[in-house]
């Protein structure tokens, strides 16, 4: 629920230390063979609409590029569940949507390399970065990314939050 509250991921590193807090959710956690779990929400644009929720065998922090990961799917499933349709998609209807994820994806981590070369900066703290800054400046991550690519953008604005064209 905080997830969805606040929509932002959420973690629980190990659900046995939450017992007082969720003894239902931690008693079946366990009993499951799982230890810990993280939350991301399922958003349309800024609005929280549910939760993905990862359970994990294993107790401690998932990566934070595998946070992004999961965060990139849960919006994936996001716009898949608002766009379909009770008509059978066309083939090339889903290889076309599926080139174009591919795309941003592939424009996404062309841009986290870009800040990490400039700044020092590992890939994972290069990503949180463009994330803050798109969230500052309330554009989509995937258009700050082809800013970045494209030039219209330099990667120095993105860690000092301020534009330079």
């Amino acid at each position: 629920m905080e997830c969805y509250r606040t929509g932002e991921p959420a973690s629980v590193f190990d659900i046995s230390a939450e017992y007082e807090r969720w003894p239902r959710l931690a008693t079946a956690m366990v009993e499951t063979g799982y230890d810990c779990l993280q939350a991301v929400p399922l958003r349309l644009r800024d609005r929280p609409l549910g939760t993905l929720t990862l359970l994990r065998r294993r107790a401690g922090h998932l990566p934070e590029d595998d946070v992004h990961v999961a965060q990139a799917l849960a919006d994936s499933a996001t716009l898949a569940l608002m766009h379909w349709s009770t008509e059978p998609a066309r083939g090339d209807d889903v290889i076309t949507r599926v080139q174009s994820v591919i795309a941003a994806k592939a424009t996404l981590e062309i841009a986290k390399g870009m800040v990490a070369q400039h700044t020092g900066l590992t890939v994972g703290e290069a990503a949180r970065l463009l994330s803050a800054y798109a969230i500052r400046r309330r554009v989509r991550l995937t258009e700050t990314a082809y800013s970045l690519v494209t030039r219209g953008l330099e990667p120095a604005a993105v860690v000092d939050g301020q534009p330079l064209h």
